[in-house]
């Protein structure tokens, strides 16, 4: 690698690393504030809407990468343009593919980044987090049972506990579950524990009495037990055995699913077929989006006011890639036959860079009319 080559990728990756890091607190921020908010009402402690938050971060990372290699590849140039260095390594004889040359391996670096995040940290990170949430969700003691306080998990059911100790056994337990319009029930218990099963959480309660109280009639019963056993499913809603989702899967098992997998997951063949092609074709927008950057500003003559319309250019056509990739998404999904389609966007984003390349160098007249469109 010549000693222009390890400058211009030295800037980019510098750049890179400053717009990563900006566009990523703004897409975490925007996530932190709804995520804070149920966390904390549920009450969940700030190491645990931490642990959420990291968890989520690469799949934030993966999305910004490409916006960011591109902001890079566009500031660095610019900058080179303006302080006329692209100028004068283009009159030592520096074809646009050779200036290319730098920009296309930190695309490729980009790409691996990214191939890594899709394929290993993304996969791993959402089922990490849809543990957790699972788990959470099922945790009823962090839901709704608290000491000292009186609280109502649901409607007509009134739950009061003394004292939590520190192994979670319940001390002076007052339950009133009046749900039924019939008949009310009031249950008291010296201790009580929180047994987790495979369907809901249910409540033992030990040493305690149950008064049934009859509406018709006025009819009040009294039971005394040693134990007894309380259904907490009402107040804890669960969704039976965890299922897996495509983003959980693996990409070697979404390349060719099987039935159980897609029975696990609920979802088409179509949709698994293109999620895991997504996974090899959409990391290589980070070197697209890299080559249009760099080549649509090397269109067009040297403006001392700048190269804004090459800019522009540069953003209009980045925003045509990102709408085909959107609409093959869309239509991917909906057809096992159209997996080729998660490749649409890199290719055209390719392409469209190439095709830049060959016209800053080659065909004059070409050039010389783009100059004369980007500089009036």
């Amino acid at each position: 690698m010549s000693r222009f080559d390890r400058y211009l990728l030295s800037q980019l990756v510098a750049l890179f690393g400053f717009f990563s890091l900006v566009l990523v607190l703004v897409y975490w921020i925007n996530r932190a504030v709804g995520l804070f908010d149920d966390l904390i009402s549920d009450g969940q402690s700030a190491l645990v809407f931490l642990e959420f938050s990291l968890l989520a971060l690469p799949n934030v990372i993966r999305l910004v990468l490409p916006l960011s290699a591109f902001a890079a590849t566009i500031y660095v140039v610019n900058r080179l343009s303006q302080e006329s260095e692209l100028v004068v390594m283009q009159a030592t004889g520096f074809s646009a593919f050779r200036l290319a040359r730098p920009v296309v391996w930190f695309g490729l670096i980009v790409a691996l980044m990214m191939i890594v995040l899709m394929n290993l940290l993304v996969p791993a990170s959402r089922a990490a987090l849809s543990a957790r949430s699972a788990e959470i969700s099922q945790n009823a003691t962090a839901r709704f049972l608290r000491d000292g306080e009186f609280l109502h998990p649901d409607d007509g059911v009134t739950l009061y506990i003394r004292e939590i100790s520190d192994t979670g056994e319940l001390n002076d337990l007052f339950l009133v579950d009046a749900r039924d319009a019939r008949r009310s029930t009031i249950y008291t218990a010296r201790r009580a524990l929180l047994v987790r099963t495979d369907t809901t959480p249910k409540l033992l309660m030990i040493d305690g009495s149950a008064q049934t109280l009859t509406h018709e009639g006025r009819r009040l019963e009294l039971t005394r037990f040693d134990d007894v056993t309380y259904d907490l499913g009402a107040f804890v809603k669960t969704s039976g055995p965890k299922r897996r989702s495509l983003e959980e899967m693996p990409t070697t098992a979404l390349l060719s699913p099987s039935e159980a997998i897609l029975a696990e997951t609920r979802a088409t063949r179509a949709a698994a077929l293109y999620e895991g092609h997504s996974r090899i074709g959409q990391p290589f927008l980070g070197l697209a989006s890299s080559l249009i950057g760099f080549a649509a500003l090397l269109l067009g003559s040297f403006s001392r006011f700048g190269l804004w319309w090459q800019i522009l250019f540069a953003v209009v056509l980045l925003i045509l890639v990102q709408t085909i990739n959107v609409a093959a998404s869309g239509a991917g999904a909906t057809d096992e036959a159209l997996w080729p389609l998660a490749y649409a966007a890199p290719i055209t984003g390719l392409v469209v860079g190439i095709l830049l390349l060959w016209i800053a160098q080659r065909p004059r007249r070409i050039r010389r009319a783009l100059g004369g469109i980007f500089a009036s």
